[in-house]
């Protein structure tokens, strides 16, 4: 659906069925898969599948939260997503190298789950790709002999999108309730604009510590934020040199995300000494502050807006991090 200035006061709708699915979430759903006419924007809906089985309810809404997320990077990027949330994104210098290091974040998730790539598919990756179960695979483009080397195994799905969508394009997005939907326009942004390593504040956020993040940092800082947009709330993102290192998500508490974030980090014997941290939402307590120090974390980045704010900054403080705030606010559910 294309944005309008206001929302109206009838919302006719009109959508063509695509094609009836197997099933829907569960064997016992029925399910189909409609599209909007004249909406072009490349992603699961109106990729090519070039092989592998049916898609089915859960392989759509999976590979679409993966391909949305992979979107939102200029740099070269893989995301894998299970059950709709991040288990592994990292920046590479190729597609290979951004897969082993998102794979390297939590590869027990990874087994059947969804990767998505905002580079044309290589050979190279595709045949690491091919070591472990996938359910799908979504890539703007794949060569030839990277096609060749996923016809191994039949039955995983390969999309191909013809392009990447432009992630700031406003747009409205539906959800169902009871009687009724709920509209809302599209979450475009990740923050105005990111944070100066000079300090003192932006339009898109301010350094809010003593110590001022150093360029490493806040390079880390902005592509864990940027992951925590899709991360389902309440959702902590530790983030080391362009990859994730645990991510702990959906949860009632923040400080239990971070924990789970930090055992899932151990459980793949990755170290979380340097590392960063994104929270999708402010803390309402200095807990969340603390975890992320116990943890060996150095700089951490939230909305703020909490009114105990100047406790999680005096904690901050008190443990030599520094800490940003974006204004912006990222809840998912």
């Amino acid at each position: 659906m294309k944005a309008e200035p206001e929302f109206p006061e009838k919302l006719k709708l009109e959508f063509e069925r695509a094609e009836t699915l197997r099933y829907g979430e569960n064997p016992h759903q029925k399910a189909a898969l409609y599209l909007e006419p004249g909406n072009s924007r490349p992603g699961v809906a109106r990729a090519h599948k070039v092989q592998g089985k049916e898609l089915s309810y859960n392989n759509i809404l999976d590979a679409d939260a993966a391909f949305e997320c992979v979107t939102e990077f200029e740099e070269c990027a893989v995301v894998i997503v299970k059950h709709t949330n991040p288990c592994g994104v990292a920046l590479g210098v190729n597609p290979r190298e951004a897969y082993m290091k998102a794979l390297a974040c939590d590869s027990v998730s990874a087994f059947g789950g969804i990767v998505a790539l905002n580079r044309p598919l290589d050979a190279e990756c595709a045949r690491e790709l091919v070591k472990i179960f996938l359910e799908v695979v979504i890539a703007p483009k794949a060569d030839e002999e990277a096609l060749q080397v996923l016809s191994e195994k039949q039955n995983v799905r390969v999309l191909l999108t013809d392009g990447m969508p432009n992630p700031k394009e406003p747009s409205l997005t539906m959800r169902s309730i009871a009687g009724g939907i709920l509209v809302q326009s599209r979450d475009e942004k990740v923050f105005e604009d990111r944070p100066s390593t000079e300090g003192g504040s932006s339009s898109g956020g301010k350094v809010v510590t003593k110590r001022t993040p150093t360029e490493s940092e806040m390079n880390d800082l902005t592509f864990a934020f940027t992951v925590c947009k899709h991360v389902k709330s309440n959702a902590i993102v530790y983030a080391k040199d362009g990859a994730t290192v645990g991510i702990g998500a959906g949860q009632m508490s923040r400080v239990y995300s971070a924990k789970i974030a930090s055992l899932k980090a151990a459980d793949a014997k990755l170290s979380l000494q340097g590392s960063v941290m994104a929270s999708d939402a402010f803390f309402p307590f200095p807990d969340t502050v603390q975890a992320a120090h116990d943890a060996g974390t150095t700089a951490i980045i939230q909305p703020g807006g909490s009114l105990k704010d100047q406790d999680s900054i005096d904690a901050a403080d008190a443990a030599g991090m520094a800490m940003v705030f974006t204004g912006v606010r990222h809840f998912r559910h």
